[in-house]
């Protein structure tokens, strides 16, 4: 009986220093990171900029792959299939928390079959105009929409995309009614806005921040809970309406059952990167600010949106098949 107890503790003993091991060890290859979208879009460019900061970092090879398709649906599947040994990554944006509510078939649990590493930066989303629009502010547009309601449109990259849920929450919690009119991404959003067919929109900053720096639209407000550092000079929505957040974040998960002390070695790596000023600046050029951060912090922000964006959605009435 002694010599199996014994033998028993080796065993035990054996798999724990194995363990040890294989966590010292990483990465031993190639480290691939998928991304939802195409190449040339901000989730692809922030991405990349992720991947070359950790490469720098860990001493292997870590390898974009660009799995577009369904708002980040089909590389979201891919990687809660992919094997929970850190050499598979997610790099993953809002749509993570909004999707699940809004197709009838989800192949994952946003929650479950995911460990969070790091929230990698945030992106306000900004309030635009046509510059025909009367109001100029947040507190205008509320007074000039509630004297014309549901006269006012607003354009989004169409229905359940970040920009039309983001006004569909502003709609509720500023108790304003707006005509919904949505596009085939936001490119073509864009075009209608800056020729007037459509008079305001909320939408992502990177490919608004041009045309409202070139005078062609006029930037309102952006929609987190306070001033970007990367557009200092417009004021939060929150300030007129409290209460009112919408962060587009950016980070990186794995699937679940990653060894912790893998996820603990990549999120110190990128959170010594995000701490030096030149990726600092390569960000912001971007428009995105940067996170960081622990893990938990990174997992108490991905439930506590994955419960908010379930409300909007229901309340919006917006559904994908």
């Amino acid at each position: 009986m002694m010599v199996r107890v014994s033998s028993l503790v080796l065993c035990v003993a054996c798999v724990a220093c194995v363990g040890v091991v294989t966590a010292q060890d990483y990465p031993a290859r190639p480290v691939r990171l998928i991304v939802g979208f195409p190449p040339g879009g901000a989730a692809d460019i922030l991405g990349r900029i992720a991947a070359q900061q950790l490469t720098e970092r860990i001493g292997q090879q870590v390898v974009v792959d660009n799995r577009g398709g369904a708002g980040g649906l089909v590389a979201t599947e891919i990687a809660a299939r992919g094997a929970s040994d850190g050499y598979t990554l997610l790099f993953t944006s809002i749509p993570h928390v909004i999707n699940p509510h809004l197709y009838k078939k989800v192949q994952y649990d946003a929650i479950k079959d995911f460990a969070p590493v790091v929230q990698f930066v945030t992106v306000p989303l900004m309030m635009a105009a046509n510059p025909s629009l009367p109001a100029k502010t947040v507190k205008e547009l509320i007074a000039y929409a509630k004297a014309r309601p549901g006269q006012v449109n607003y354009a989004s990259g169409g229905s359940g995309a970040s920009s039309h849920l983001a006004m569909e929450l502003f709609k509720s919690m500023a108790a304003v009614d707006l005509n919904h009119i949505p596009y085939k991404g936001t490119g073509p959003l864009i075009t209608d806005l800056i020729g007037g067919q459509v008079g305001l929109t909320i939408a992502s900053a990177v490919p608004l921040a041009p045309q409202v720096k070139a005078g062609k639209l006029r930037g309102m407000a952006v929609t987190g809970p306070k001033r970007s550092p990367s557009f200092p000079d417009l004021p939060a929505i929150a300030e007129t309406v409290p209460g009112y957040e919408v962060v587009n974040w950016f980070g990186i998960l794995a699937p679940a059952g990653t060894s912790a002390a893998i996820i603990t070695r990549i999120n110190a790596e990128l959170n010594k990167a995000l701490n030096a000023q030149p990726i600092k600046d390569s960000l912001r050029v971007q428009g995105a600010d940067v996170a960081g951060g622990g893990a938990e912090e990174f997992a108490r922000i991905i439930r506590a949106d994955f419960a908010k964006w379930a409300k909007v959605v229901r309340e919006s009435g917006a559904r994908v098949d």
